[in-house]
């Protein structure tokens, strides 16, 4: 898996780490920005799908 890097506001970063670890809904940050990532992709393709800008191949048909 490729790894990036990023700057995060250190607020952001805070209210990250309190869904982060054995308390919380993510078992790392990683497992965090990855399922933030995977629902604004989703989001964005239903907006996109809405306004009839999906081809088949980006999710059209699903």
């Amino acid at each position: 898996m490729p790894k990036i890097s990023v700057e995060i506001p250190r607020e952001l970063l805070a209210d990250l780490d309190e869904h982060v670890g054995d308390e919380g809904k993510f078992v790392n940050r990683s497992d965090a920005v990855r399922a933030s990532i995977r629902k604004t992709l989703d989001t964005l393709d239903e907006i996109d799908a809405r306004h009839g800008r999906l081809t088949d191949e980006d999710g059209a048909d699903e």
